[in-house]
């Protein structure tokens, strides 16, 4: 993402467009979950694409529940994700973001063994929400939200048995979990949460032949009217929505050439 940024006033900001900043202020009473947490998270703005803000104006909306979300590397699906995550929070929309993904390696060959117990281990597969979240925190420390039970982080196979409600929901790196990793995920949704289900299709790392990712699936299932009258969507970014920088997009476009 571009370095350049403003401050935020805690209320919805989304640089570059009001109108929709305002629409989106309008509907936080609407919202208004319990959470004895007053404080208000002060969240870095960027100069956002209108693509960026196409996504937040169906990722924020009050009857949105699901978003799977479709893009080649650099167009900042987890930085909007997270983004969106901090603008519940602060709209009382939510009562905790949660990051998860499946614990496989982004790598041909395996690293082996880690050191440390499961929390040391599982840091390495939540080091990009922590990124992104120092990139977008202000004044507020990643770790303060943590005490405050405002984000989690877990490994997708934790989630079995669990109810969720009250919560933002990302799971990244989707294109390695399977049909029914993404489902478990789904199902554990109870009222008032939303989930972003985020994916490369591009970049999978499922080595197996006789494990197949569900995403694509899941995306094509759900990107229709029916679905759309549900609250669940598919949005898709593609290499001209690159934003990391030139030479990235440079290089995803020519992989796509010669993968046709």
């Amino acid at each position: 993402m571009p370095a350049k940024k403003t401050k935020s006033t805690g209320k919805v900001k989304i640089r570059g467009d009001k109108e929709l900043a305002e629409n989106l202020n309008e509907k936080e009473s609407r919202f208004m979950v319990q959470n004895p947490i007053k404080r208000v998270i002060k969240i870095n703005q960027f100069p956002w694409t209108e693509k960026q803000k196409e996504f937040f104006r169906i990722a924020l909306d009050y009857n949105t529940k699901i978003v799977f979300v479709d893009g080649p590397a650099g167009t900042s699906k987890t930085l909007l994700a997270t983004y969106c995550g901090l603008q519940l929070l602060n709209m009382k929309a939510v009562d905790n973001i949660m990051y998860l993904r499946s614990a496989v390696e982004s790598s041909d060959r395996s690293l082996g063994f880690l050191p440390g117990d499961a929390g040391d281990k599982l840091r390495f597969y939540n080091l990009p929400f922590l990124d992104k979240l120092d990139e977008l925190l202000l004044t507020t420390k990643t770790e303060k939200l943590e005490e405050e039970k405002r984000i989690s982080m877990f490994p997708v196979n934790f989630a079995r048995g669990m109810n969720w409600t009250n919560k933002c929901i990302i799971l990244d790196e989707a294109q390695n979990s399977t049909s029914k990793e993404i489902v478990t995920v789904l199902t554990r949704m109870g009222e008032g949460s939303r989930c972003f289900v985020l994916a490369d299709p591009m970049q999978t790392d499922l080595r197996s032949e006789n494990v197949q990712g569900g995403f694509e699936h899941m995306f094509k299932t759900f990107s229709d009217e029916e679905s759309a009258a549900m609250g669940i969507y598919g949005f898709k970014f593609t290499e001209e929505d690159i934003v990391r920088s030139e030479l990235v997009k440079y290089l995803i476009k020519k992989l796509g050439e010669h993968k046709k």
